[in-house]
């Protein structure tokens, strides 16, 4: 697996890898065939729609969470240890207040980590302005795929801050809608962020589905 924070950096660190390969054919006397079975490129942002969505999820306020919810996230919590918990609020900027689930909307401004992660949105956003949100619809600390992320894929506050955060993408999508000037400086932030690099997708054209034919 070849990973980098920015795509055309990824793309020299590839050729750097065929060549290790290639050295360590020569070195052995045998040959090296290479294939890309997946691929995704880095997400790029775009502030005036990430503006728009802040504003939007300040207008909403917090998902409405109740105290089931809040009792069935403190149970999770009990599972998790206390390097998970410190690490989601480092992750995502929020201040820790003993809350079990997240009770704020997170200022945009607030200090937080590099999240790392793969999603097949990264490629749409080099071809679209694009704009994600990050919802709460688990205890804070949940581990990525874990068992307790599964466990609380059907709890009510998945599906509270799942529809919470589909009410500031879809406002932010009327927004953009009704408002050209918005949309013209979303274009121009876009136009601003690829011209440096013009994009290709990492998955080659002729690739086909790893599975063998039986």
């Amino acid at each position: 697996m070849v990973r980098a924070i920015e795509l055309p950096t990824m793309f020299g660190i590839l050729e750097r890898v065929k060549q290790v390969a290639d050295g360590a054919a020569l070195m052995t006397q045998t040959k090296v065939t290479s294939q890309v079975v997946s691929a995704m490129s880095s997400l790029l942002g775009n502030t005036p729609l990430e503006k728009v969505m802040q504003a939007n999820l300040q207008h909403l306020g917090p998902p409405p969470f109740d105290d089931e919810d809040r009792r069935f996230a403190q149970a999770m919590q009990t599972t998790f240890t206390e390097e998970d918990i410190a690490s989601a609020y480092k992750r995502f900027g929020a201040e820790r207040n003993g809350e079990a689930l997240c009770a704020e909307v997170v200022p945009a401004e607030a200090p937080r980590a590099q999240m790392r992660g793969s999603t097949d949105v990264g490629d749409v956003s080099w071809v679209v302005p694009t704009v994600q949100a990050c919802g709460a619809t688990f205890a804070i600390g949940t581990p990525p795929h874990s068992w307790q992320m599964v466990a609380q894929g059907k709890a009510g506050a998945a599906h509270k801050g799942m529809v919470h955060t589909a009410k500031a993408m879809a406002a932010t999508a009327i927004d953009v809608l009704r408002d050209a000037k918005l949309l013209a400086e979303a274009k121009a932030d876009f136009e601003a962020r690829t011209k440096a690099f013009a994009y290709h997708s990492p998955l080659p054209t002729d690739t086909k589905p790893p599975l063998a034919a039986n």
